[in-house]
């Protein structure tokens, strides 16, 4: 059994136990259950920002502890500060350290799209996104059958949030994209191997339709390489531990954002 089959299997356990404890009832009484979600899609082509969904990552499974008591209130607020265009925030507790807790937070000292990072089998999942004030929620490609994928990400459209769409292959693409997905985010990282290879995003550029917003995820070290994507049509970019592995991620955060400001400057100034 690979780490992804681990996670999956765990992951389909864990919302069994959720069902019991805080049943759909309950969470259809949040607070944020009748606010309206903030586009992701929409905040990504906004001109005034960076395009980054800079992510609250406390550890993962290749990586161990990153960064295991982050502040999320002042991580979160500081990310935005720093120009970022959304959050994302890791729930999943067993693997990566993360809680619905930490979303909640964000929510609470932010306003922008927030994708919660966790991996969705069941349309509770879902639910609970919705109950604890998520925009956005992930669907693996790697971790679902297609039509399973398709009809969560129909029942997510139907709360209104949006469909982050993660492929790792121009088959998981073609077999996956649907009506209720605007937004496909090409992850570099092998979920099998936990190997990242940014030459994958550069692959499947021009194989993502046009009228859906690309995202490039993982192992964006460099602003340079946000460049080069941009100019092969990514809008997105999820940046998690080239933050995270610093003290303070959003001094980070806006140090890199910067400096892409910076190399954009230079590239207009040439044109």
């Amino acid at each position: 059994m690979n780490i992804l089959d681990e996670i999956i299997a765990h992951k389909y356990k864990e919302v069994e136990e959720r069902k019991a404890l805080y049943p759909v009832k309950l969470l259809e009484k949040s607070l944020y259950f009748e606010t309206p979600c903030l586009s992701l899609e929409r905040y990504l082509l906004r001109t005034d920002k960076s395009g980054i969904i800079a992510e609250i990552k406390r550890k993962s499974p290749s990586k161990g502890d990153i960064n295991p008591y982050v502040s999320v209130e002042r991580t979160s607020i500081g990310y935005m500060q720093a120009g970022a265009s959304a959050l994302s925030i890791l729930t999943d507790t067993n693997f990566f350290g993360g809680k619905n807790e930490d979303l909640m937070i964000a929510r609470k000292y932010n306003y922008c799209p927030i994708l919660r990072k966790d991996f969705t089998v069941d349309e509770y999942q879902i639910v609970e996104a919705k109950s604890i004030g998520a925009d956005a929620i992930l669907l693996i490609a790697a971790a679902l059958e297609p039509t399973r994928l398709k009809q969560l990400a129909a029942f997510a459209r139907s709360f209104g949030l949006e469909v982050l769409l993660e492929v790792h292959s121009l088959e998981e693409l073609q077999e996956t994209l649907c009506e209720d997905v605007t937004v496909v985010g090409v992850n570099n990282r092998n979920l099998q191997t936990f190997q990242t290879d940014v030459a994958l995003s550069f692959e499947l550029a021009n194989h993502i339709p046009a009228g859906i917003t690309k995202v490039s995820e993982s192992g964006l070290k460099s602003a340079q390489t946000l460049v080069e994507l941009k100019a092969v049509g990514y809008n997105g970019f999820l940046i998690g531990e080239t933050f995270m592995t610093d003290g303070r991620p959003e001094r980070a955060a806006a140090e890199f954002i910067r400096e892409l400001r910076n190399l954009q400057q230079t590239s207009l100034s040439k044109v």
